[in-house]
């Protein structure tokens, strides 16, 4: 480890290095297309696999083939045991210098659960996705989650079809509407303990970090407002983005928070993302 420290905060240092490794972060679990991250960055092809090239041989980043395409995600293991290295050497066991570098995170467990969380979740548009997630986890645990949603370029209005679904499966739509960030993110806004996006351009926009630290995942949802075809198709594809939402939102509800710490809340709610997208609808 000793050797290998020096080489990953190496490869790090470089500013576009470390953006990819940044937007892999943000996209955990997804494992993403080497096209995704150049389009997000806005890289030339070869020189985003020349920084996902040097970012593997750190021993940070994974390769995978799905079919011809080659796709990437972050070796979380190695990064927590970069970080954990970083600590226990700098920090020589102190976990009063440990705790004092990230002064406002949250320690998450059973604190956590004796009051009512806040959760936002974020796609683009704040018309379709977060919308559906926001109504899911308000209906089905409103008493123990405060639920927001918002976009990082909300739409003007609601999706129609998003609003139809919603209606059909007993959802109050009337105090709907499209936010963006930040409204949350001003000084007097509500403090987040979850943020969750579900569209993956949201998650690859850098974003200012949340004050507090929230726990924090990537549950991507294929866009059903791009979809084509005859009206019945539109219809499918929103009712299945739904579908898989409600799965996911509901093993985050079943969580049993007040007995897990912080590492392996985190861990969870990414656990819930790799689950795929399952629909029920």
């Amino acid at each position: 480890m000793e050797i290998t420290i020096p080489s990953r905060l190496a490869t790090l240092g470089h500013p576009q290095r470390l953006a990819v490794f940044r937007l892999l972060m943000r996209r955990y679990p997804d494992r993403v297309p080497a096209g995704d991250i150049a389009g997000a960055l806005n890289l030339k092809a070869s020189t985003a696999s020349t920084y996902l090239s040097a970012l593997m041989h750190a021993g940070l980043v994974r390769q995978t083939r799905a079919g011809t395409s080659l796709r990437y995600t972050v070796d979380m293991d190695e990064t927590r045991a970069t970080l954990g290295y970083l600590f226990a050497d700098c920090c020589r066991g102190r976990p009063e210098l440990s705790a004092s570098v990230f002064p406002d995170c949250p320690e998450g467990g059973p604190e956590m659960s004796v009051r009512k969380m806040n959760v936002l979740f974020i796609c683009t548009g704040n018309s379709a996705r977060s919308i559906f997630a926001e109504s899911i986890l308000r209906k089905h645990a409103g008493e123990r989650f405060a639920v927001f949603s918002a976009g990082t370029r909300p739409y003007s209005e609601l999706n129609p079809l998003a609003v139809d679904v919603l209606r059909s499966k007993g959802h109050d739509v009337d105090e709907l509407k499209a936010k963006n960030i930040g409204v949350f993110q001003k000084e007097d806004s509500p403090k987040m303990d979850f943020v969750f996006t579900v569209c993956d351009r949201a998650a690859n926009e850098d974003c200012p970090a949340w004050e507090g630290q929230p726990i924090s995942a990537h549950w991507g949802m294929p866009d059903p407002v791009a979809a084509t075809g005859t009206q019945a198709q539109k219809m499918l594809a929103f009712q299945q983005v739904y579908g898989a939402l409600r799965n996911r939102i509901m093993a985050f509800a079943d969580l049993p928070l007040a007995s897990l710490d912080r590492i392996s809340l985190q861990r969870a709610v990414d656990d819930i993302a790799a689950q795929g997208h399952e629909v029920s609808i």
